[in-house]
């Protein structure tokens, strides 16, 4: 706005008082366009000007007493109109005051990793720079450090969060940002990284990334988040036999680390164990039907990249009166190429699965769909799902047991401690490609207007037990402008439970992308032309 000669700089006004104004009038004087109003602005800034002539009252709040987070808390409710401040906000304003450029250069990370697939904001990444610089979690322990540790502290988060990055897409095949579950048990990777200076061996390195699929799967870090990274971080400390007692901490906390089939019974793509399904799919010998191919993660072309797949076809099912969550449940869900995904199309699996087994002998177990050919048909779709359950609990299992090369100790089965959702099917959820589609293209519309991207399937998690109560297509926990206003969430085609939910934890809620836009252009953006811009 600075070329813009209805913009003033409001500091420069007050230095130079009434010669200011002088100066700002007679450069509007000299374009005819704006001339008819020179009185009208020159009203304004008068009484702009005439704030100099009040005696403001100023009021301190200081005192020992005054923590991080009373002082975000203070500032909240005297600015419950205006935009909030997160603790991350008021620590990286700190930041800023002796490092102007601390933003943008963390805004450059956060670019580049988007460019990778991996949607991450400043709060998040000034997170694990706050591990590595102070091994806490909560931003208060930021307040007191200069501009040059925070730089070097910066350099050391980057480098582990990549470091963290590729070892978790290498090794376990959670790639991109939709299937990166448990991102909060990063800047605890972060911490233990950036302190071991010889590195992991192998065998530290895998049993590392089973406490992060762990924690991912048991939503870990959904409720209570900087406490959680606290009491890992605390047990990390002593780096000897740090990551065994993660795992101890762990599986106190949850009670098991085995997987049962009833864990595999969610629905849609934002069930807590789809990730897992892709994990498997990503590091085992999964076979594309089509093909024949392994669908590793280093696949290359246009056409090559993973699809959902509808085992039992969506038409077909609907046609026999299943309903929505029946349809798209997780155990009906497997990876193809989008070239393969088109060409199977809506076909029955008794009538395509002979024809690909026959082609690519093996390539139908590989992706742990039950031999039992009876169960390919369509009215035994209820045992299908039962029975290929049963084997990605075990495929699961198999390769938890890999990561820990023969240390069996954490995986005995046993009881929970307390019962967690996990098993039965909560609500809410993508169920298409075509939906998610629709949802990306609402967040680069939100994107573009200058607006921070929203969360895609928000894993709406029980508070104190983590456990997951509902699923939200598209949300915005801190508000389109970082903490204005109300939560917002766009829920697509889904039913009154998941929005009474939603709406019963401060969400303001929207089932239309109409009413979204308008919203976000009327109350966000006070943008009153836009009816006649946009239409």
């Amino acid at each position: 706005m600075r070329d813009d000669p209805l913009w003033i700089d409001v500091s420069a006004l007050f230095k130079q008082g009434n010669i200011g104004l002088g100066s700002f009038i007679a450069e509007i004087s000299q374009k005819p366009e704006l001339v008819s109003k020179v009185g009208e602005y020159a009203t304004r800034l008068t009484r702009l000007l005439a704030i100099l002539e009040i005696d403001l009252h100023v009021e301190e709040i200081t005192g020992p007493d005054k923590t991080l987070d009373i002082v975000v808390d203070i500032f909240n409710r005297v600015n419950s109109g205006g935009t909030k401040l997160s603790k991350g906000d008021l620590a990286l304003a700190k930041i800023c005051a002796e490092w102007p450029e601390a933003r943008d250069t963390m805004r450059s990370s956060l670019t580049r990793w988007h460019e990778s697939g991996y949607d991450f904001n400043l709060d998040w990444l000034l997170r694990s720079v706050n591990t590595v610089l102070t091994g806490e979690a909560k931003f208060q322990y930021l307040h007191d450090k200069s501009a040059e540790e925070v730089q070097i502290a910066l350099k050391k988060a980057v480098k582990g969060i990549d470091q963290s990055l590729n070892m978790i897409a290498d090794r376990v095949g959670l790639d991109h940002d939709r299937v990166l579950f448990g991102k909060f048990g990063i800047p605890v990777m972060v911490n233990l990284l950036t302190r071991r200076k010889n590195g992991l061996d192998e065998k530290e390195r895998d049993k590392l990334l089973f406490w992060f699929v762990q924690a991912g799967m048991w939503g870990r870090f959904s409720g209570s988040t900087e406490s959680k990274i606290d009491q890992d971080l605390n047990v990390i400390e002593d780096l000897d036999g740090g990551i065994d007692r993660l795992l101890e901490q762990l599986r106190l906390w949850n009670g098991y680390l085995s997987v049962e089939k009833g864990h595999f019974s969610g629905w849609s793509m934002g069930a807590r164990f789809y990730p897992v399904l892709y994990m498997l799919t990503r590091v085992g010998e999964s076979q594309d039907w089509g093909t024949g191919i392994k669908l590793k993660s280093n696949m290359l072309g246009k056409m090559s990249s993973l699809e959902v797949h509808h085992i039992f076809p969506k038409a077909q099912l609907y046609k026999l009166d299943y309903r929505r969550p029946e349809v798209n449940a997780l155990a009906n869900f497997c990876f193809q190429t989008k070239d393969t995904n088109l060409k199977i199309s809506d076909a029955r699996p008794e009538a395509y699965f002979p024809e690909i087994e026959e082609k690519h002998p093996g390539a139908l177990a590989s992706q742990w769909i039950p031999m039992d050919e009876r169960l390919w048909r369509m009215e035994n779709y209820h045992e299908f799902l039962e029975a290929r359950r049963e084997l990605l609990a075990k495929e699961t299992n198999r390769f938890l047991n890999e990561l820990l090369h023969g240390d069996e100790r954490w995986m005995v089965s046993g009881e929970p401690a307390a019962m967690r959702n996990d098993s039965v099917s909560v609500p809410g959820g993508i169920e298409s490609e075509e939906e998610e589609r629709q949802l990306e293209e609402i967040n680069e519309w939100v994107v573009g207007k200058g607006l921070p991207r929203g969360e895609i399937s928000f894993d709406m998690a029980n508070l104190e037990t983590g456990a997951q109560e509902a699923i939200l297509d598209l949300v915005w926990p801190n508000g389109l402008q970082e903490g204005l206003s109300e939560p917002v969430a766009v829920l697509l085609n889904e039913p009154a439970e998941v929005m009474n939910i939603a709406s019963s934890r401060g969400y303001r809620c929207f089932t239309s992308v109409a009413r979204f836009k308008k919203y976000v252009r009327t109350e966000v953006m006070a943008d009153s032309s836009w009816q006649a811009n946009e239409g």
